[in-house]
């Protein structure tokens, strides 16, 4: 009979569970590049659970010749520099109750396995590809966050781990990637990344590394055979990381430079007054992160799936988020939920605002990125996958065909757009999950 360990000493031990995607930042510097720097191009998602007020998204009119739905006003100020993609669905999260196998594999487009143990399986995610397209070109090959901590155990009611719900980032098809939830973290995070290694950073970091490894060593002879799974994936994980560490220690030569200044004197608080303040933080260490170039890839969770954080913030709502998404046609639920909805959208629209602000040669950030905004939902109330609310912001380096509400035969699959921004990242593919090729009208001809 194995020892119990809680969860707060598996997540003590030196952050076994949380510290292993610290530790990957830590990496040794990246090799020299070839050839002069040109502009980066960066890609973000940022994904809202429970679905939306469907009515109250789509919009009127078709191709330039459209007006924002209420929920998509506050994007008005970057319309220009947006695409509303309607029609889109997940054929392979078609199947399953509840969320979990629609969320999980938003960026994706897998069936996920259903199992209420550690033997997950989903695939790999599209940011993921592209990352590993630019890796060694930034000190953070990407960053991924959220607000909401990982959920466990099993939800009782449809046999799926809540894990599922918790990831949208899958480096591989066992292997998601844990998200900070600490804005200040994150910044110290950015800021050490673009400092570069100081005196004696880098045995530092190869002593944390070996402590952490002598912790789950030990630890893995207390704990039962579904952590033992995840604490052999992650050691397999920690020897390549080791090598790198071990190369940085030996005197890696560092060429990269951050392309704007930072300061700790800029870091945010470590802990947010409130659920608004959290999320507005998130999305200015992504807008920190391309700005600086530590990263050219990242993620975000508004929330986890079947998130119920509570609303009443907004002037209006009384209720939690999942509880308004199972409206039942309730006329006053249902204009809560596009509240909650609008909401989600005018975070996505600050972010998209703030890369618009900062300069960049003779563009802007903003131009050479891709911000997708996407719920695994439509109707919340009916857990579908199809007609997705999907949005893309950014110009994309010049090769997204902006300013369009893009409307599709019904049930085109979302992994045509995911094709296609490959494509525009520089990373091509000829086919991703169930994709048929790229999205007609997404990419400038």
């Amino acid at each position: 009979m194995h020892t119990t360990v809680t969860r707060r000493k598996l997540l003590h031990g030196a952050g076994v569970a949380l510290g292993l995607p610290w530790l990957e930042s830590l990496r040794a510097a990246p090799p020299a590049r070839v050839g002069p720097q040109t502009k980066p191009l960066r890609m973000a998602a940022l994904y809202m659970p429970n679905g939306v007020n469907v009515p109250n998204w789509t919009p009127k009119g078709t191709g330039r010749d459209y007006a924002l739905s209420p929920t998509l006003e506050p994007l008005a100020g970057v319309k220009d520099q947006l695409l509303v993609l309607s029609n889109l669905w997940n054929a392979n999260s078609k199947g399953g109750d509840g969320h979990y196998v629609k969320e999980a594999a938003i960026l994706t487009c897998t069936t996920i396995k259903k199992t209420p143990g550690a033997d997950i399986a989903n695939g790999v995610s599209v940011d993921q590809l592209m990352a590993r397209r630019v890796v060694g070109e930034t000190p953070l090959p990407s960053l991924e966050l959220g607000v909401t901590p990982v959920a466990i155990g099993v939800d009782a009611v449809v046999g799926y781990t809540r894990v599922y719900g918790s990831h949208i980032a899958w480096s591989t098809p066992t292997a998601p990637l844990a998200r900070e939830l600490n804005p200040r973290s994150v910044y110290e995070r950015l800021f050490r990344a673009a400092a570069g290694p100081v005196g004696n950073a880098a045995k530092m970091d190869a002593l944390l590394l070996d402590r952490v490894m002598d912790d789950a060593r030990r630890m893995r002879s207390n704990v039962g055979a579904a952590d033992k799974i995840r604490l052999d994936e992650y050691l397999s994980n920690m020897r390549s990381i080791e090598e790198r560490v071990q190369r940085a220690s030996a005197g890696s030569k560092r060429v990269w430079k951050a392309r704007a200044p930072m300061s700790m004197d800029q870091a945010p608080p470590e802990r947010p007054a409130d659920h608004a303040e959290h999320t507005k933080l998130m999305m200015d260490m992504i807008a920190v992160a391309f700005q600086t170039d530590t990263t050219r890839v990242a993620t975000f969770m508004f929330g986890n799936a079947v998130s119920n954080v509570s609303f009443r913030f907004l002037e209006g709502v009384t209720a939690g988020h999942h509880d308004v998404s199972h409206h039942q046609n309730d006329a006053d639920k249902l204009r809560q939920y596009q509240l909650i909805n609008r909401w989600h959208v005018a975070q996505y629209a600050y972010l998209a605002e703030r890369l618009k602000s900062m300069k960049e040669g003779e563009g802007t950030v903003l131009d050479q990125s891709m911000i997708l905004f996407a719920s695994a939902l439509s109707d919340g109330n009916k857990h579908d996958p199809h007609k997705l609310p999907i949005l893309v912001a950014g110009g994309g380096g010049g090769r997204l065909a902006t300013g369009q509400h893009l409307v599709f035969a019904e049930d085109e699959p979302l992994a045509n757009l995911y094709v296609s921004m490959l494509d525009a990242f520089g990373a091509p593919v000829e086919r991703f999950a169930d994709s048929t090729g790229p999205l007609v009208g997404v990419l400038k001809a």
